[in-house]
């Protein structure tokens, strides 16, 4: 009665658990399985039906049942409480079938329950709370301490899968979190801004509260559990020391130490970086942290060193960030003073008064400066020569100012002198050498050798360049100086700038040269005042006076001119369809002597062109091409009226726009077009149109079509391009001969011109991709037979012709003979 009870509160549980029983989707025959149960399921739930043939009549379950797996006789495999994965995550199960008499007939087989976790255990930390140290300025993101956690659930599923976050920081300073935490690892490390702001005096430890939540912390359903952090500030003696000075070309045994690094910890790895790459790095470091320099530094070849130093773990990586080292090298007086050059060259004008600053004498020192070794002093040691007496000349001490100290100078007395110059400093000292040189001053004014050089008189076509007087003046300075050197200058007469003045830099004499034409319609009497100056300043006190002006009357005498057009080109612009006696252009030119000028045209080749011989109007007396001549040039010649009947002449440039007056064309002669015969596929050929008018920018555009709606059946017509299509076949069923094709080519212009032009494909056989044409039925071509003929009558010619030859020849030796034996019978007999 039980067991009835028990099976139907089985089918029932199945029933309201799954809401069908079909076969074979909850029941089988005994075999291998496994089934997966979520824990904390409710009790008495169906697994399975499994089904066992005949003998047998029951079923036998053992193994790791734990009280908690059944099996009916019937085959109805239940569990009869909630399964803890916690407790078991697998339970290995054998099941029997069973005669009768409890014989096995079938099995036992493996039947595997895996138990599928549920979220039903929080994470828990491991303690309760965490004390840890960070020293600062330690590396961000590099871990210091660790919180743990675990959780009982599957951490192969989100329910075992930890997130920690740090929830509360104390202090919390300008609301700036000091401290981060990997969300997975609970590796606890300082952020960028806790690396840079941690101080133990400030704030000696901190205080964290950390959460760790399962379900990765995703959810609001997720579990969750706390800890208490206690983190003390320690003090980081990984700092970069002072600066640090050596002295430079030191002889004491190398290697030095110069300074020292430590990391906060033992058993770091020690090592240098250059900043900046030298041939040879003289710094050294050792496991301790010791600095040394390895060899003597040259404060003048490198002033400074700066380098980092890096402590690294034992894998190689950095435990903080690089320091920074400074080593200045410290300067010992090593140098001599150095002179600015081999001679130092001042000058100095005549009549200085005393006192007077030549120059700053200024020689260098190669130790550091502004310290005792770069300090110069200076000392005059010789003059010479000593004359008009010694010592004419001072120098300050220390910066190198040298002045007049006892006379002014003249030139006359001497035009330079050479001084010694004594350079010291606290150690060495130095010898250079000084040129002072006397400069004459401009305190003589030009004078002309004469105040007036008469009339000059010329024809208005003198030639340009050409000179038209020389002038003479002199100057009582120095020769060959800016105080000698004399420019002359026209300062009244020539507002038009016709004459220029040309010094001789050896003479100083002025050559006056035509600049522009003359004319004597304008300017037929010029007065020309000159002044001569110099390019240097006079001195004080000195001014330029009469002496120094000069003048000559220029007299411009008349000369028959041609006449004058007003431009030397000419240029118009016309479409090249305007009508024939449309006014095209104009030109002008006038007479210099006032006469009337009469215009004609000269080089009109395609006579295309008049011109109104009073008005200098230009007609056109014929149609126009563009496509002829795209500019037209002709000369215009202008003639006086009267007088000696001078002529000038001036281009005239006609520049033709196009209109669309040329229809299209075929680009060449296409008679080489050919297909091979018999077509196996439908074939094609390529042309190009062309078009004589002017093209856009884009170039042509034609329009291709058939010229004979006849043709659609065997032909059509496809478009390349703006001037190329291609002719195909439409089928393969082409005799052997040439077609003539008629295409239709548009050129789409204004106004819109087509022609239809003709294109000769020959359909032959081919040899070789080559057009192959039997020469016998080709027209004007001889047969076979009439080329036989032909021979044989040219050889009968032939015999014929020597026949007569021959002929002849023996005819003539006959005769030969018999004029031979008259003159034997005429010549007396020899006794």
């Amino acid at each position: 009665m039980v067991t009835a009870w028990l099976q139907s509160l089985c089918l029932l549980t199945l029933h309201l658990t799954t809401g069908f029983g079909q076969e074979g989707k909850f029941s089988g025959p005994l075999k291998p399985m496994t089934f997966s149960i979520f824990e904390g399921q409710e009790p008495s739930q169906i697994i399975f039906q499994f089904k066992a043939n005949p003998p047998a009549v029951t079923f036998e379950l053992s193994g790791e049942t734990d009280g908690i797996f059944m099996i009916e006789p019937d085959g109805l495999l239940y569990y009869t409480r909630a399964l803890d994965r916690e407790t078991r995550a697998t339970h290995h199960l054998q099941l029997a079938a069973l005669d009768s008499h409890g014989a096995t007939v079938e099995g036992p087989v493996p039947i595997t329950i895996e138990v599928k976790d549920i979220n039903d255990n929080k994470p828990m930390f491991l303690q309760s709370k965490y004390e840890g140290s960070v020293r600062q300025n330690s590396r961000p993101g590099k871990p210091f301490m660790y919180v743990n956690a675990t959780d009982l659930d599957d951490p192969a599923t989100p329910n075992g899968q930890l997130f920690y976050e740090i929830v509360i920081q104390l202090p919390k300073i300008n609301n700036v979190m000091y401290f981060q935490i990997n969300n997975k690892t609970g590796a606890i490390s300082l952020t960028y801004q806790g690396a840079k702001e941690l101080d133990p005096v400030k704030n000696p430890s901190y205080n964290l509260v950390v959460s760790v939540k399962d379900m990765g912390g995703q959810t609001e359903n997720s579990f969750s559990d706390t800890t208490s952090v206690d983190i003390i500030v320690k003090e980081n003696i990984w700092k970069a020391p002072d600066p640090v000075e050596v002295l430079e070309n030191s002889t004491d045994p190398h290697p030095i130490k110069i300074t020292q690094v430590r990391w906060n910890d033992p058993g770091a790895q020690y090592s240098l970086v250059e900043k900046e790459k030298l041939p040879k790095f003289p710094f050294s470091i050792d496991q301790e942290g010791d600095i040394y320099v390895t060899q003597p530094l040259d404060r003048e070849e490198k002033d400074s060193h700066v380098f980092y130093a890096t402590a690294k773990d034992d894998y190689g990586k950095l435990l903080a960030l690089p320091l920074e080292i400074h080593v200045k090298v410290k300067d010992i007086n090593d140098n001599p003073p150095t002179c600015p050059s081999a001679l130092t060259v001042f000058e100095v004008q005549e009549n200085e008064v005393l006192g007077s600053s030549i120059g700053i004498f200024t020689a260098h020192d190669m130790d550091e400066e502004n310290t005792v070794n770069s300090i110069l002093k200076y000392k005059i040691v010789d003059q010479a020569p000593k004359f008009p007496s010694d010592g004419l000349f001072l120098i300050e001490d220390y910066q190198g100012k040298v002045q007049l100290s006892k006379q002014s100078l003249k030139k006359q007395d001497t035009p330079q002198y050479n001084l010694t110059v004594e350079v010291s400093d606290q150690d060495f000292k130095t010898l250079c050498f000084l040129q002072v040189n006397i400069i004459d001053i401009n305190d003589q004014i030009p004078i002309f050798e004469k105040s007036d050089y008469g009339n000059v008189t010329l024809p208005e076509d003198t030639a340009i360049e050409s000179i038209i007087l020389t002038i003479q003046a002199t100057d009582a300075d120095e020769p060959f100086t800016g105080s000698s050197k004399i420019l002359y200058k026209i300062v009244q007469g020539d507002n038009e700038e016709r004459l220029v003045v040309d010094t001789d830099l050896q003479t100083n004499a002025g050559y006056v040269k035509i600049k522009k034409p003359l004319d004597f319609e304008t300017a037929p009497v010029s007065n020309i005042m000159l002044h001569a100056e110099n390019p240097e300043p006079l001195v004080s006190g000195v001014l330029y006076n009469a002496s120094s002006f000069a003048s000559f009357k220029l007299i411009v005498t008349d000369v028959n001119e041609a006449p004058v057009f007003s431009q030397y080109l000419f240029q118009e612009k016309v479409s090249e369809d305007v009508a024939v006696g449309t006014k095209v252009g104009n030109v002008t030119a006038r007479d210099p002597e006032g006469l009337a000028v009469s215009y004609s045209l000269r080089g009109d080749k395609r006579g295309w062109l008049k011109i109104d011989s009073v008005t200098g109007d230009i007609f056109s007396v014929a149609p126009l091409d563009r496509e002829a001549e795209s500019v037209y040039r002709v000369q215009v010649v202008a003639t006086e009226v009267g007088g000696s009947s001078l002529s000038s002449t001036a281009n005239f440039h006609l520049a033709l726009t196009d209109v669309n007056d040329n229809p299209p064309r075929l680009a060449k002669d296409y008679t080489g077009l050919f297909l091979c015969h018999p077509l196996s596929a439908t074939g094609s050929v390529i042309f190009e149109a062309t078009d004589d008018d002017q093209q856009s920018f884009r170039g042509p555009q034609f329009a291709f079509s058939l010229g004979s709606g006849s043709l659609q059946n065997d032909w059509e017509i496809s478009k390349i391009n703006g001037t190329h299509a291609r002719l195909s076949t439409k089928h393969t069923n082409f005799e052997e001969r040439a077609y003539e094709i008629p295409i239709r080519i548009g050129d789409g212009g204004r106004p819109p011109l087509e022609a239809v032009v003709s294109l000769p494909v020959t359909f032959c056989k081919c040899v070789e991709g080559s057009c192959f044409r039997p020469v016998g039925n080709q027209e004007g071509i001889p047969t076979v037979g009439m080329a036989v003929g032909i021979l044989l009558t040219t050889f009968l010619v032939i015999g014929i012709i020597l026949t007569v030859v021959f002929v002849r020849m023996k005819n003539d030796k006959g005769k030969n003979n018999v004029e031979n034996a008259r003159v034997s019978e005429l010549r007396p007999l020899s006794g």
